[in-house]
């Protein structure tokens, strides 16, 4: 009998189950796939290392700060700052047509940037920061957490060309509604990455997942990786267990699930039907190319491009296509402030991020898909390379993931990146033990998805 089995190794489950273990509960993860991590996981393919999702960590701290997200996971968990070995940003860009923004850790360089270009429209720029600082963005019991970030948007800022500028990296890093966001997420994600920034380990996500496993093992809590749930077990309103897909049952008195909503759902034995057309629809394909030089000699210097072909920024499935190339986010892991002592990585890398078809993708035979492979990632470099330098000549290697991909490490209904557009911010399902954290909850990124595993760890399952 276990206090709690978590469904999913991913950011939010193991940082739950850290939360627990701490408590002395006896604490159970269970991970369907080979590894950890979920979407923020990784592998290794012809002798090099490869990041599944992480682009960057956001909420970025500085070491001895004592506000934030990243300061109140750290202390949560009892992790030392210098775990995660942060280097931050070294600046990023928005590219639309004529005109582009930069940004970076310091909040003002964005502001500054936008009273160069757009200076009749600053004052609402401010405006709307205010609005953001004194907004509880935990609180889905707000009214005006569902409402459009585009008409909250517009009631300060009337230039469509800077509302559309500014939803496209927080659409990129956190929206799973398609052309809109709800407010509430809107602040969380410009907190994210305008207020807070950007920043990223010198080794990737594995260093963040290496001390996360050691902590929760070092605690006594269980980790059971190829052991997917195929049926929660219920009883008279609760679940009293889970039955593995090799069926083995395991029971619990409460059980938290990271695998998403609908997903979620659909493994409890006391539902017949379940709302498959809540399910997300966004997802993408990932395009890396390893470089013979560091990007910044080739002249690219951005931590994180974000570009856009047209003055109304394109966020939806491509319905008639597999990808869709006219936006895009092109990344380096290798333009951070690494440490002298760490150098710099051993290749040049450069990410390319589009968004993509999941049925299309997966109705491919085996053949067409590895051709669709190579195409696509063409097409997504012949997209980038009109905003920055090309860099075509200096690929020495290459590899390519997709939404299929992203099914098979996450799980989730389309591939979809960051689950169901309609969140359960407070964690809750139709059955009174069982209890969604991660992406569905409403929290993505690194640290948003352990901050989510450590509040409904605190809320649901430490209180009397």
């Amino acid at each position: 009998m276990y206090d709690t089995i978590i469904i999913g190794a991913g950011m939010s489950g193991l940082a739950a189950g850290i939360r627990l273990a701490h408590f002395d509960q006896r604490v159970c993860v269970l991970e369907r796939h080979y590894t950890i991590g979920g979407l923020n996981s990784f592998y290794r393919l012809n002798g090099r290392d490869y990041d599944v999702g992480l682009h960057a960590m956001t909420n970025f701290t500085p070491k001895g700060m004592k506000k934030g997200p990243l300061a109140r996971l750290l202390r949560q968990l009892r992790i030392r700052w210098d775990d995660f070995q942060l280097a931050e940003q070294l600046g990023s860009e928005i590219r639309f047509p004529q005109v582009s923004l930069q940004f970076g850790n310091d909040a003002e360089l964005l502001r500054a940037e936008i009273a160069e270009h757009f200076p009749m429209h600053v004052d609402g720029y401010d405006k709307l920061v205010s609005q953001l600082l004194d907004y509880d963005d935990l609180d889905g019991d707000d009214p005006n957490f569902m409402r459009s970030a585009r008409e909250v948007l517009a009631e300060c800022i009337s230039e469509p060309l800077l509302v559309e500028m500014l939803l496209c990296p927080l659409m990129w890093y956190g929206n799973a509604r398609e052309n809109d966001m709800d407010f509430g997420q809107f602040c969380i994600m410009f907190r994210a990455c305008y207020l807070e920034g950007f920043a990223r380990p010198f080794k990737g996500v594995r260093l963040i997942l290496k001390n996360l496993v050691r902590k929760f093992r070092g605690l006594g809590g269980e980790l059971k990786l190829r052991s997917g749930v195929a049926r929660i077990k219920t009883e008279n309103g609760r679940a009293v267990g889970v039955v593995l897909d090799d069926g083995t049952e395991l029971e619990g008195r409460r059980i938290l699930s990271s695998a998403g909503a609908v997903e979620t759902m659909r493994m409890c034995d006391d539902i017949t039907e379940v709302e498959v057309a809540k399910a997300g629809q966004l997802s993408f394909i990932e395009s890396i190319s390893v470089l013979d030089k560091q990007p910044h000699e080739i002249g690219f210097d951005k931590t994180i491009l974000f570009y856009n072909d047209s003055e109304h920024f394109h966020w939806e499935r491509p319905d008639d296509s597999l990808c869709d190339v006219r936006t895009g986010v092109v990344c380096s892991p290798n333009n951070y402030s690494y440490s002298p002592d760490e150098g710099n990585l051993p290749d040049g890398i450069v990410r390319i991020t589009t968004l993509a078809n999941h049925d299309r993708w997966c109705a491919l035979s085996d053949l067409q898909y590895r051709a669709e492979k190579v195409a696509q990632h063409d097409a997504a470099v012949r997209s980038a390379v009109r905003y920055m330098p090309d860099f075509r000549r200096h690929v020495i290697d290459s590899d390519v993931f997709t939404p299929k991909t992203i099914r098979r490490f996450t799980w989730h209904d389309n591939g979809a990146v960051y689950g169901a557009p309609e969140k359960q911010w407070d964690g809750t399902t139709h059955l009174e033990n069982v209890y969604l954290c991660g992406t569905d909850q409403g929290f993505v990124g690194i640290v948003g998805a352990i901050v989510s595993g450590i509040g409904i760890a605190n809320r649901y399952c430490l209180q009397p």
